[in-house]
């Protein structure tokens, strides 16, 4: 695997006297750990000093050392169409601001816990996707570890394969558990909840954060406090759980909040790893079953057929199904943090800008007396006259249109695309990868048309594809194309071929953005038709199904 060079000037600082070694999974097979990467026999490691100042002096209540994030982010992309994709979930969208909202989410939880100590749970199919989203940010996020589902079966089976990691690595490890898609406006508060709630947790206590109602919301499920918890604090006072309640219809959730004794279920958890799973062994015996089977594999044999085999048999339910609503150590903390979740295309509304019709409006957009709706544009000119509480959303290959009171139906239109295996539910036309990214212009039979643009410096992957050629046109900048064992420039107005099961590379040496016209022809031209040999990004490599082309890899040494 090819080690950038700034990962290298890393890795040399990392002192060798005081390291301990902890193993963790890489996206390309290696394993991986949870701070900053070496190399040592092939294997990926991590050198994380054995003892270290806390993260962040303001916080005294708890180590941070045994402290864990744990970002759920296993998302299929259905509430949030034509904006999300399958392959392009919520989490990943930078509709909120100029960040992805699971950046954002990290970048929330650094003041108390290191990114070392933090882990995205997620499926096979997002792995690539999301890291790829947090190297290439502003701030890069390359130190954020990865704990890959060998299936998706919702909340409490994810939970449970995070605990099970951490537990191996960290007896007393306290985790804090996040959805990756959320919206807090209040981080200094959430911090210090996060604090307060890691300190019950240490008592035993599976802590959940109530959110303080601000309306009677139809679409949350609510959580009705108890008694007050017998170390009520002042700053943020606990209680003791009574009930999980269902999403309630209008005039209950009026009767919760005159009651003051009810608080919106967020999905946010604190608790000890030990406390969790000693409460999936009592309440969900046949999941603790099965994840007491990933003892005997590491976390690179979790994409195995056996491994597979063994957690497609876990239930499909949620943490708050299978434990928080039958334990009897459940805790919450009231907070008020200014929270969204997200949770459908209204949220468009709450956060764009609204003119004295109380329209939100985004893009190349003429509206002409339309009230109290959202329309979003792109770069297509998007007119619309005389609407009222509706939705209307263009993208580069789709198009929405729907009243606002339909919003949560969207992911209907996703099933039927899905059944249609129409590529409009699983990708962009425009996708992006760390090197740059590239535009679907046209596909036919055999044949696909891309622009592909490169930033400076960058390169793709070294890499072959069995069924199909490439005819390269460069239209501005400079290429420096690897085929076979020949590296040679392409200019501008000039072009090159690429044959099938050729091994090959494109490069940016320029200091402007390289953009190419890609035209590839063959019998198969999906994009899992790739043979990587090697990567400045860490994604996987084929090198081991490649033992039949030992010519074809002597050509690219």
């Amino acid at each position: 695997m090819h080690l950038s060079k700034s990962y290298k000037n890393r890795v040399k600082k990392v002192p060798v006297c005081n390291v301990k070694l902890v193993f963790g999974h890489g996206l390309d097979g290696s394993c991986i750990g949870v701070s900053k990467l070496g190399y040592l026999k092939g294997a990926t490691i991590a050198a994380e000093p054995v003892s270290y100042p806390r993260h962040h002096k303001e916080f005294g209540l708890v180590d941070s050392r045994n402290l864990y994030g744990v970002i759920l982010a296993g998302g299929a992309g259905t509430r949030f169409w034509p904006l999300s994709r399958e392959m392009s979930p919520k989490q990943l969208l930078k509709v909120f601001g100029t960040e992805s909202l699971i950046w954002q989410t990290i970048k929330r939880l650094l003041p108390l816990i290191p990114q070392e100590q933090i882990y995205v749970v997620t499926n096979s199919k997002l792995a690539d996707e999301i890291r790829t989203t947090l190297i290439t940010e502003k701030d890069s996020f390359d130190k954020v570890g990865y704990l890959v589902e060998p299936q998706a079966r919702n909340t409490a089976p994810a939970i449970g394969l995070a605990v099970m990691h951490l537990s191996s690595i960290d007896p007393d490890a306290v985790m804090v558990v996040l959805p990756s898609d959320h919206i807090i406006n209040n981080p200094s508060e959430f911090l210090s909840v996060l604090e307060h709630a890691a300190e019950l947790a240490q008592a035993d206590y599976l802590v959940t954060l109530g959110l303080k109602p601000s309306k009677p919301e139809t679409g949350f499920g609510y959580i009705k406090a108890g008694a007050p918890h017998k170390d009520h604090g002042k700053s943020y006072p606990s209680f003791i759980v009574e009930s999980f309640v269902e999403k309630p219809d209008r005039e209950t959730a009026k009767s919760y909040i005159q009651s003051g004794d009810y608080y919106w279920n967020s999905g946010m958890f604190v608790f000890k790893a030990s406390t969790i799973l000693g409460e999936i062994k009592r309440l969900m015996p046949n999941l603790y079953y099965l994840l007491i089977q990933f003892k005997d594999f590491s976390l690179d044999e979790w994409g195995s057929e056996k491994a597979k085999a063994v957690f497609s048999k876990a239930e499909a339910i949620s943490i708050d199904y299978g434990v928080m609503e039958k334990s009897d150590k459940v805790a919450v903390i009231p907070v008020d943090l200014d929270w969204n979740d997200v949770g459908s295309l209204t949220a468009l509304g709450d956060f764009l800008e609204k003119d004295a019709q109380i329209n939100a409006t985004i893009g190349n957009v003429i509206n002409i007396e339309s009230k109290n709706s959202i329309i979003y544009g792109d770069e297509r000119l998007v007119t619309t006259l005389g609407l009222e509480n509706m939705i209307v959303i263009d993208t580069h290959d789709a198009t929405l249109v729907c009243p606002k009171d339909r919003a949560q139906d969207v992911r209907k239109i996703v099933d039927i695309l899905k059944a249609r295996e129409a590529e409009e539910y699983l990708v962009h036309r425009t996708v992006h990868r760390p090197w740059g990214c590239y535009t679907l212009l046209e596909r036919g039979p055999n044949f696909k048309i891309k622009v592909i643009k490169v930033r400076p410096g960058e390169r793709l992957s070294l890499q072959l594809h069995h069924h199909r050629s490439e005819h390269w046109v460069v239209i501005s900048g400079t290429a420096r194309v690897t085929r076979g064992n020949e590296i040679f420039n392409v200019h501008v107005n000039e072009s090159t071929f690429i044959p099938p099961s050729t091994i090959h590379r494109l490069e940016n040496p320029g200091m402007i953005p390289l953009k190419i016209i890609e035209v590839q022809n063959g019998e198969y031209l999906e994009e899992d038709d790739i043979v990587r040999t090697d990567d400045d990004y860490f994604r996987k490599l084929e090198s081991d199904s490649f033992k039949d082309y030992r010519s074809i890899k002597g050509q690219a040494s």
